[in-house]
C-alpha cells in the first residue's frame, strides 16, 4: 500500500445454526461491518458511531490485534493505519459481530503483509479464532455454509441461497454467548443425537432444494440447542407464530441469541416484518438480504479525495 492509497475492508454478519445445523451451518448476511484503512505514523481506530466507541482506539483493539497475530504466522509486521469503522451488526446480538471483526482483521493483515491468503486459508485463521467454522465461513465465502472445524483442519462448502430474506427481530438486551453456552448439556444419549444430526442433514437438503417448508419444519425439530436455550429468549415461540402466520417458512434463535431470523421468501418479507413490528414495537425488526458474496478489499479513490477525508 502507497502513502496516499486508501483501501476498504467490508465483512457480512451472519446468522449461525438456522436451528439444527448446531456449530456447523451459517449463512451470511446483508448487514456489514466496514473499515477504510490507509497508512500512519501509528495504529489509529476512529469509529464512525457511538457504539463502536466503547473499543479501544490503537493497537490494542481487537480487530488489529487479530491482524497482527496472523501476520506474524507469515513472519510479517505491519506497517501502521488509520482505521475510520463503522458497522451495521448489533453487538452482542447472535449476529456474528465478534465472528466478523476477526475475518476484518485477517483482512487487514492480508492486504497490509501481501500475505494473498486464499479464501480456504483465511476462513482456516478465523475458524480458529471462533472454535467453529459457522460464522466465520458465512462471513469469508457468503452464502449458505456448511462446515467442520478440528484441531488439525477446517472442511468447509458454501452456497449462494436465492430467493430468501431474513427478519430479524433483535430485541434490546444482549446475551452473551459463554451464558447462552452454559446452558447446553454436557452429553446427549444416542438416541437423540442421531435424531438430531437427521434433522440437521434434512434441513440442510432442503434448502439446497428450495423445500422451503420442510426447511421451516426442520428448524422447529431441532435437537441440540434451542429446547435448552428457549427460556433465555422468552419471545421465540411468539415470535414463530406470528412469522408464520404472516408468511415466514421457518423460524430460528441467531447464534447463540437472543436475535431470532425468521426465514421467508422475499415477496413476503416486507409483511412479516409489519406484523412482527405491530408485536415487538420496543424491539429492533430488520429485513435482510443474503449475502453471496463474503468478505471483500477494495481499493478507494486516493486519500485526498476520499470522502472520508471530509469526516
Amino acid at each position: 500500500m502507497k502513502e496516499a492509497e486508501m483501501y476498504s475492508i467490508t465483512v457480512p454478519a451472519s446468522t449461525a445454526n438456522l436451528g439444527p445445523g448446531f456449530d456447523s451451518i451459517g449463512l451470511a448476511l446483508g448487514l456489514y461491518l466496514k473499515l477504510d484503512v490507509h497508512l500512519s505514523d501509528e495504529w489509529e481506530v476512529i469509529p464512525l458511531s457511538a457504539e463502536l466507541a466503547v473499543f479501544p482506539s490503537n493497537e490494542e483493539n481487537y480487530i488489529i490485534s487479530i491482524a497482527k497475530k496472523v501476520a506474524s504466522q507469515y513472519g510479517k509486521e505491519l506497517h501502521p493505519c488509520r482505521i475510520y469503522i463503522s458497522s451495521e451488526i448489533p453487538l452482542t446480538r447472535g449476529l456474528g459481530s465478534s465472528a466478523s471483526a476477526i475475518v476484518a482483521g485477517i483482512e487487514l493483515a492480508d492486504l497490509m503483509g501481501g500475505l494473498q491468503l486464499t479464501k480456504e486459508e483465511k476462513n482456516r485463521h478465523a475458524s480458529v479464532f471462533e472454535g467453529h467454522p459457522d460464522n466465520a465461513g458465512a462471513s469469508v465465502f457468503g452464502g449458505l455454509v456448511v462446515g467442520r472445524h478440528t484441531q488439525d483442519k477446517t472442511d468447509l462448502l458454501s452456497f449462494p441461497l436465492a430467493d430468501v430474506k431474513v427478519v430479524a427481530v433483535i430485541p434490546n438486551y444482549e446475551l452473551l454467548t459463554e451464558d447462552s453456552r452454559n446452558v447446553l448439556p454436557e452429553d446427549l444419549p444416542l438416541s437423540d443425537a442421531v435424531q438430531a444430526s437427521a434433522v440437521s442433514n434434512v434441513l440442510l437438503a432442503a434448502l439446497l432444494t428450495q423445500q422451503w417448508n420442510l426447511a421451516g419444519e426442520m428448524m422447529k425439530n431441532d435437537k441440540f440447542h434451542q429446547p435448552f436455550r428457549s427460556h433465555l429468549v422468552p419471545h421465540l415461540k411468539e415470535a414463530e407464530k406470528i412469522a408464520c402466520k404472516a408468511g415466514a417458512f421457518g423460524t430460528a434463535l441467531s447464534g447463540a441469541g437472543p436475535t431470532i431470523v425468521c426465514f421467508t421468501l422475499c415477496e413476503n418479507a416486507a409483511k412479516v416484518k409489519e406484523r412482527l413490528t405491530e408485536a415487538f414495537p420496543e424491539f429492533l425488526i430488520k429485513e435482510i438480504e443474503i449475502d453471496n458474496h463474503g468478505s471483500k478489499v477494495e481499493k478507494l479513490e486516493q486519500l485526498k479525495t476520499s470522502p472520508i477525508n471530509k469526516l
